[in-house]
């Protein structure tokens, strides 16, 4: 980059929101979409590969690029309505900030992704990662009302409404949640929020894997209205046995006449804990499954829950691993290789089982990408949306592998 591209940055964000890191790239720190939109305006102009960093608690800020786009300076709660359930905030914002104001309103976002609190929201969309709480409250997408977006080439699209009535331009915000970033940079976000409820109780079921699975089945058989239930192995428990836990949540009578229905449904003990023993739980095992270099998620049938971890636990390892018996999502975390990585993908592909490399090295994202070979005509589709929303490409983001994109 010419010094006089870096001062027209600077001259267009400030002195401050424009640095160069210890090997002289630029990073760019806008504090509004209209920044953002002039940063990707200018990269796509000069053709610079662009890398979108958030707060660097889950994908490492790694891959090749000639600026660093980060949206830290993207961290405002704009707007709450409790009355609505709704909320409009930047995307750089910490979950965990958003968090705490919601409780001062009243207000819930029931999502609680696996990794560090720290984690941004647009990190959370572009990722798609959700946690325990989609047992009950769905994945991702369905806390989204819409949002704004900057394309690669600087455009500025706003999707949806801050309303939950208001769904047009619905889906392209859906476009953006597990887009990786490939589809351009999130700025704002919509959220359906929830009231928080008035008690919230933790259950552990302790005990041997197809115990707990099967287990794990007969409460969902019987209906069980459970806002979590997710298996641990060991080590991502933190204990000495695999665990079945589960969180209901409501108020104080629906979630004690729950209760007594899982304890006696329940085939193994149900241990309850403490409000800060029980947070403490949560916090720990979404840390836990973002302690490994790598995370794969797989989507599973429900009865094909125990196969596939037996087959991670033959071809990887069953160390750091949770799975939502009721939604049929497994997740791994450890160390992994391209050659590992392309054979259970492989396994996985012939039993209709997608896997998605949801946080890795750089090298590994290059060589296999986030999602691996696209079933005939679907890349072609991708293909075209990527060049919709960023032509040439301007985004350093690989999602099929095989090479920078």
């Amino acid at each position: 980059m010419t010094d006089a591209i870096f001062m027209r940055l600077r001259h267009g964000l400030g002195e401050e929101a424009v640095t160069r890191d210890r090997d002289g790239r630029p990073r760019a720190t806008p504090d509004s979409t209209e920044g953002v939109a002039l940063v990707c305006g200018l990269a796509h102009e000069q053709r610079w590969r662009v890398r979108i960093e958030g707060q660097a608690t889950w994908m490492p800020p790694d891959a090749p690029a000639d600026l660093a786009l980060s949206t830290r300076g993207l961290g405002r709660v704009l707007h709450v309505a409790p009355a609505d359930l709704v909320a409009t905030v930047e995307a750089g914002l910490p979950l965990a900030v958003l968090q705490r104001q919601l409780t001062a309103r009243g207000a819930w976002l029931a999502i609680d992704p696996p990794g560090q609190p720290e984690r941004s929201i647009g990190s959370i969309v572009a990722t798609g990662t959700a946690g325990p709480l989609r047992h009950g409250f769905g994945p991702v997408r369905d806390h989204l009302l819409g949002g704004t977006v900057v394309t690669g080439d600087g455009r500025v699209i706003r999707a949806g409404g801050s309303v939950v009535k208001n769904v047009a331009g619905y889906d392209l915000t859906k476009l953006q949640v597990g887009g990786f970033g490939a589809f351009g940079v999130l700025t704002q976000v919509h959220l359906r929020l929830r009231a928080r409820p008035a008690v919230r109780t933790t259950l552990l079921a302790r005990g041997g894997r197809d115990l707990l699975t099967h287990q794990a089945r007969t409460f969902m058989e019987r209906d069980l209205l459970a806002s979590a239930m997710e298996l641990f192995s060991p080590a991502a428990a933190s204990e000495p046995e695999w665990v079945l836990a589960l969180e209901l949540v409501g108020t104080e009578g629906g979630v004690a006449a729950e209760v007594e229905r899982a304890t006696r449904h329940s085939e193994v003990p149900l241990a309850p804990l403490a409000a800060e023993p029980a947070a403490a739980f949560w916090q720990g095992t979404a840390r836990a499954l973002g302690s490994g270099t790598s995370t794969i998620r797989l989507g599973v049938f429900p009865d094909g829950l125990d196969e596939m971890i037996d087959l991670l636990a033959e071809r990887l390892d069953s160390t750091l691993v949770a799975a939502g018996p009721g939604r049929g999502l497994l997740r791994w975390s450890g160390e992994l290789s391209v050659e590992a990585l392309r054979a259970i993908r492989g396994i996985a592909a012939a039993r209709e089982v997608p896997l998605t490399l949801e946080r890795a090295p750089w090298p590994l994202r290059q060589a296999a990408g986030h999602f691996g070979a696209y079933r005939e005509g679907v890349g072609r589709l991708v293909a075209k949306l990527r060049n919709s929303f960023d032509p040439d490409p301007t985004f350093a983001v690989a999602l099929e592998g095989g090479g920078d994109e």
